[in-house]
C-alpha cells in the first residue's frame, strides 16, 4: 500500500520485516503451541523490490529446534497481479524462544524433517546455529 512505501514506490524495509516478524512468530507458536518471543533475526536479505501494487506472498517453516529455541525461514515473494511476474523479494532467518506461563524458556517440541527439502533445510540451519552460538562465544 502507497503509506508502506517511500518515494521510489517500492515497500519500507521495515514494513517487510515487521511482517516477516510477525508470520515467523506465527509458525513458531504453531509448532510448540506456547507463547515466544524473538530472540534475534539471524539473517535477511532483500533480493527483489516490492512495487505499490504488487501481492505479497510470506511462507515460513520452522526449520531447527534446539532445547528451547528454533530457527524459522521466512520466504517472501510479490507478484505483479496483472502479468503474474513472480519474484523472491526478501529471505530471513529468525531465532525464536518458547515461553511457559511464567514467562520462562521452555522446551520446544523436536522436528523430524523427512522430505529432501526439509532435511536441507534443517542441515543448513544446524550449521548457522552453531556458527551463531561460535560467535556469541567471541563477543565481549
Amino acid at each position: 500500500m502507497p503509506e508502506q512505501a517511500n518515494p521510489q514506490g517500492t515497500a519500507f524495509g521495515g514494513a517487510i520485516m515487521g511482517w516477516i516478524d510477525m508470520v515467523a512468530a506465527m509458525a513458531a507458536e504453531r509448532h510448540c503451541r506456547t507463547e515466544v518471543v524473538t530472540a534475534g533475526i539471524d539473517s535477511l536479505a532483500f533480493k527483489a523490490p516490492v512495487r505499490i501494487g504488487d501481492q505479497v506472498v510470506l511462507k515460513a517453516s520452522v526449520n531447527y529446534v534446539s532445547r528451547s529455541s528454533m530457527e524459522v525461514g521466512v520466504q517472501v515473494t510479490r507478484e505483479a497481479p496483472c502479468t503474474g511476474e513472480k519474484a523472491i523479494a526478501t529471505t530471513a532467518h529468525l531465532t525464536f524462544v518458547a515461553l511457559d506461563a511464567d514467562k520462562k524458556p521452555t522446551p520446544v517440541p523436536a522436528i523430524v524433517p523427512e522430505t529432501p527439502e526439509e532435511k536441507q533445510r534443517y542441515e543448513s540451519a544446524r550449521r548457522r546455529v552453531q556458527q551463531r552460538k561460535e560467535r556469541l562465544k567471541q563477543e565481549p
